[in-house]
C-alpha cells in the first residue's frame, strides 16, 4: 500500500464542523494557513481550470470583514426577517476565529465547462482545507449565510459578474472536546449494479 489508509480514513471520519463560538484565542500561524491553501489547490478540476480564489483575513483585517458582513446583513434582510441575534453572530464570527478565508469560484474562459463543475471543484478545495485543518487539530466552519450570494458582497470582494462567492471558512483551535459523528451505513445509500 502506498499510504497509510487507516490514518487517511481517520482524518476523513474525524472532520467536523466546529463553530467559532468554540474557538480559543490561540492564533493559527500563517504557515499553517499556507499549507491549507496549498492543499486546496490540489482538488480535482475539470480542464485544470483551477477556479478557486481565496481571500484570507487575519489579525486586524478581520474587523473590515466583520463590519462589511454586518452592514450587508442589515441592508439585505427584510425588516420582518431581521434578527439581532443573527446580526451579532454574522458580525462576531471573524473575531471569534483566528482566520477567516473567503472562498470564491473564479469563472474561467472555457465556456465548455459548466459552472456547476467549477463550483464542485471549489467545494473539493474546501474539503481539502477542512481535512488539512483536522490533521492540525484545527476546528473549521464553512459558513454560507444568504448575503454570501449577493451582488453587494461580490462587489466588496471585487469579483466579476460571472464569479461566485461560495462561503467563508472560519478556522481556530477548539476549546471543546473534538465532536463525535456518525453517518448512515452505505447499505441505505447505495445501489449496486453488476
Amino acid at each position: 500500500m502506498k499510504y497509510n489508509l487507516s490514518e487517511i480514513t481517520d482524518v476523513i471520519k474525524n472532520r467536523r464542523t466546529i463553530y467559532p463560538t468554540f474557538f480559543s484565542s490561540r492564533k493559527v500561524h500563517k504557515e499553517i494557513v499556507e499549507h491549507l491553501l496549498n492543499n486546496a489547490t490540489w482538488a480535482p478540476t475539470h480542464g485544470n481550470t483551477q477556479p478557486w480564489k481565496f481571500q484570507v483575513y487575519m489579525g486586524n483585517s478581520r474587523e473590515k470583514l466583520s463590519k462589511n458582513l454586518g452592514e450587508l446583513y442589515q441592508l439585505l434582510t427584510p425588516k420582518e426577517l431581521y434578527k439581532e441575534g443573527k446580526f451579532k453572530k454574522i458580525s462576531s464570527r471573524p473575531f471569534l476565529s483566528s482566520v477567516a478565508i473567503v472562498v470564491s469560484m473564479k469563472r474561467g474562459d472555457n465556456e465548455k465547462i459548466p459552472v456547476i463543475e467549477e463550483v464542485q471543484a471549489v467545494a473539493c478545495a474546501v474539503q481539502n482545507m477542512c481535512l488539512t485543518a483536522t490533521a492540525y487539530g484545527l476546528g473549521s466552519f464553512w459558513s454560507s449565510p444568504k448575503i454570501i450570494y449577493s451582488d453587494q458582497l461580490k462587489s466588496y470582494l471585487k469579483l466579476k459578474s460571472e464569479d461566485k462567492c461560495l462561503g467563508i471558512l472560519y478556522l481556530g483551535y477548539p476549546t471543546i472536546d473534538w465532536p463525535k459523528g456518525q453517518r448512515k451505513p452505505i447499505e441505505y445509500l447505495t445501489e449496486w449494479n453488476d
